[in-house]
């Protein structure tokens, strides 16, 4: 086998030795090089941590891959067969040629597995977060990535926007969290009319007693899902500036706070334009993450298909399958103790340093905020208190960096012309700093 790097991203490839001096496409970022003679190097990893990678994934120094099985050398004329490396998240593609498809095995669905973190220790924050994810799995299937960044989010005081099409069971996240968390659920469907007294309540007149009573909105939860937030115009969108950074309603004259652990996860569909509305700058600067969710893979989706199929009772289901594993009180708590993570002053350095060269990078229009740096060094704290540490790492910020920054920089016109997307160019500005060793 040959194994070597993809001169683009920087993943660890790996096919047949027979294939050298051919050409090969990363199935990842789509460049295609040329495949070595001989195996680069393994024992030089690239200097900078690959950003670009799934949200969720770990982002580590990989691992020495153990010795591969003997593979037959492929026949003359048959295509190379190229095979995942284990300390890869990507596999290779050959390059196109006309073969048969072999048939495809569909691996069984599995339950939620923690993973095995290097240093991490078996703390009780820890614990609850793999508890946390081993219930949600029994009803919602796949999505690690938009089931880590609600926790984290949830956990550092913050608030996800999440961008997908309709189907993918956001709704059903939502209420499960709720569940296992032993947090209220309530979700607001946002719409054209939707007026800013609709969200935060209004005073009612009381006819008995002559007077005005507050009668409070839907956003007098816990966890609250904004459906289809970019349907409503942005005076709607201005009730939630108040409520998303102070957690509290004012109406007229009068302050009324919200209850502690308060989550939004607002969704809005990338794919219709009509009758939508852009949220403002402000509104998209509330929130921690930006998370988007992709179709689940076929053995997700054969097990979504095997598990909802039934027409089962899903209000039944999550009163009877879940179990709440935690309580509003006790997350507080860990919201406290997250705060008290350590963070290095030459990793704070690399968070600043990062955050500041969106604002000079010349394909970006609009750089990112101060706010955006604090949301890295809060998410950084969070993720190293689920892996078990007392401190966070370079590999907890790169992680958070995409979901982080990609909704608080504007590119340039030019760069909108050329095809460029935000995740892209934020990739080559992260590869550009070199991470600190702590």
């Amino acid at each position: 086998m040959i194994e070597y790097h993809c001169p683009s991203c920087q993943r660890m490839l790996r096919v047949q030795a027979d294939a050298a001096g051919r050409k090969a496409k990363c199935p990842h970022c789509g460049a295609v090089s040329e495949i070595p003679n001989a195996s680069a190097d393994a024992a030089s990893p690239p200097a900078a941590i690959d950003p670009v990678g799934s949200y969720g994934a770990q982002t580590t120094a990989p691992a020495p891959a153990p010795a591969s099985p003997a593979v037959a050398p492929a026949a003359a004329g048959n295509p190379v067969v190229a095979s995942v490396s284990p300390s890869s998240p990507i596999s290779p593609v050959a390059p196109s040629s006309p073969v048969a498809p072999a048939s495809p095995v569909t691996p069984a669905p599995t339950a939620y597995q923690p993973t095995a973190v290097a240093g991490g220790a078996a703390t009780p924050m820890r614990k609850k977060f793999d508890r946390i994810r081993e219930e949600i799995a029994k009803i919602y299937v796949g999505q690690e990535d938009l089931v880590l960044g609600a926790l984290v989010a949830l956990f550092s005081n913050g608030h996800v926007l999440i961008e997908s099409v309709p189907g993918l069971g956001k709704t059903l996240l939502v209420r499960a969290l709720g569940k296992v968390l032993g947090c209220k659920f309530g979700r607001i469907q946002f719409t054209a009319d939707l007026m800013p007294s609709d969200i935060t309540g209004a005073p009612i007149f009381n006819m008995k007693t002559q007077e005005f009573h507050f009668r409070p909105g839907p956003v007098f939860t816990q966890l609250l899902l904004a459906d289809e937030i970019n349907r409503s115009p942005a005076k709607t969108h201005a009730a939630l500036l108040e409520i998303m950074q102070e957690c509290r309603v004012t109406v007229e004259n009068e302050t009324h706070k919200l209850e502690r652990p308060f989550l939004v996860m607002a969704t809005q569909n990338p794919i219709e334009s009509e009758g939508t509305y852009n949220l403002p700058e402000a509104q998209l600067d509330r929130f921690m993450f930006k998370i988007i969710a992709q179709y689940p893979s076929e053995a997700e989706e054969a097990d979504i298909l095997r598990r909802h199929g039934e027409q089962r009772d899903v209000n039944e289901w999550l009163e009877n399958e879940l179990e709440t594993v935690t309580s509003p009180e006790e997350i507080v708590e860990f919201i406290d103790q997250c705060g008290q993570i350590r963070i290095e002053e030459r990793l704070l350095e690399y968070i600043n340093k990062l955050v500041r060269l969106t604002r000079d990078w010349p394909q970006i229009h609009r750089g990112a905020s101060p706010r955006a740096g604090l949301s890295l060094i809060q998410g950084a704290r969070t993720l190293a208190a689920f892996r078990g540490r007392d401190y966070a790492v370079p590999d907890d910020v790169v992680e958070l960096v995409l979901p982080a920054l990609r909704h608080r920089v504007m590119l340039t016109a030019e760069a909108d012309v050329e095809g460029r997307l935000v995740d892209e160019v934020l990739g080559d500005l992260i590869r550009s700093l070199e991470v600190p060793r702590l």
